[in-house]
C-alpha cells in the first residue's frame, strides 16, 4: 500500500475504533481498497459502515476460506466462524461427489467446496431469490428452494439454518436489524425448528454438516456426532454421519 493509502488506512481506522468496531484496522485497509484512492468515495463509504451496514455490502465482497466471495446488498454475508464447517466439509468430499448446501446465502460454502473439488457436483438452494442470484454470480449452481427442494441424495450435505432462539434475537448486534432481516437468523423458540427440518429430511450419503449452538446439540439428540470448533475452540457446529443422525429421510 503507498504512502497516502497507508495514512488514509490509519485516519479510517481511527474513525472506526471510535465508532466501536473491533476489527477496524482490517475494515480500514478493505474500505481504502474499494474506494480506490477517490477520496470522496471513501468517505462516503466509511460513513455507510459506521451506520452499521455489513462491510460487505459495502465493499461488495468478503473473505471466506482464500476466497473473496461477491454479496450483493441484503444477501447474508459469510462469516469467518463457517469456514471450520466448510474446510471439514471439504475434507469429507469425495473428489467426483456430490454436495448440497441449504440456506447457501452468497454461496461461499459452495465455491469453497467446487475450488477444493473442481470435479465434484455442487448444488445449492436458498429460499431468498436475491440469495439465489448472488450465489449464481459466484459460480455456484443454485436454485430457490425450501431447503431441500427436489433435489436428489449428494454425499455431503451442509447447512447453515437460522438458529437463534426468537427470545435471544434482541440480544444480537444492535444495529444487526436495522439492515439485516430475522429470516436468516430467527430459528424459533429454541433456535431448532429449522435444523430439526433439515436432519428429518437429511438427504446425505455420508455427512450432514449443521451449524448450530453448543447448547443445541443435547436438544437435538446429535451427541454421537463429531463437534466442529473454530480457530478459538468454540464449537460452531457438527458433523453428523448418516448412522448417527436421530431421523433419517422424511420428506424435505
Amino acid at each position: 500500500m503507498a504512502a497516502d493509502g497507508r495514512a488514509a488506512a490509519a485516519e479510517v481506522t481511527a474513525r472506526l475504533m471510535d465508532g466501536g468496531f473491533v476489527a477496524a484496522e482490517e475494515e480500514a485497509e478493505e474500505l481504502v481498497a474499494a474506494a480506490q484512492g477517490d477520496a470522496e468515495k471513501l468517505e462516503a463509504l466509511v460513513a455507510r459502515r459506521l451506520t452499521g451496514e455489513p462491510l460487505a455490502w459495502i465493499t461488495g465482497t468478503a473473505p471466506f476460506c482464500g476466497l473473496w466471495i461477491k454479496v450483493d446488498p441484503g444477501v447474508y454475508v459469510p462469516r469467518w466462524q463457517t469456514e471450520a464447517l466448510a474446510k471439514r466439509a471439504a475434507e469429507l468430499l469425495p473428489e467426483d461427489g456430490t454436495a448440497i448446501d441449504l440456506c447457501t446465502g452468497s454461496g461461499a460454502i459452495p465455491a469453497y467446496l467446487k475450488a477444493r473439488h473442481p470435479h465434484a457436483r455442487v448444488l445449492a438452494t436458498d429460499i431468498d431469490p436475491k440469495a439465489v442470484a448472488c450465489a449464481r454470480s459466484n459460480g455456484v449452481e443454485a436454485y430457490q428452494a425450501d431447503l431441500f427442494g427436489g433435489l436428489p441424495q449428494a454425499d455431503i450435505v451442509t447447512a447453515v439454518v437460522p438458529y437463534v432462539p426468537t427470545p435471544s434475537l434482541p440480544l444480537l448486534q444492535r444495529d444487526t436489524f436495522t439492515f439485516e432481516s430475522t429470516l436468516s437468523y430467527d430459528g424459533g423458540p429454541d433456535g431448532t425448528a429449522i435444523l430439526r427440518r433439515v436432519i428429518a429430511a437429511s438427504r446425505a450419503r455420508i455427512a450432514l454438516l449443521l451449524e448450530l449452538g453448543a447448547d443445541q446439540i443435547q436438544t437435538l439428540g446429535l451427541e454421537q456426532c463429531e463437534t466442529i470448533v473454530d480457530e478459538e475452540g468454540d464449537i460452531r457446529g457438527v458433523c453428523c454421519r448418516t448412522p448417527d443422525l436421530p431421523v433419517r429421510n422424511d420428506p424435505a
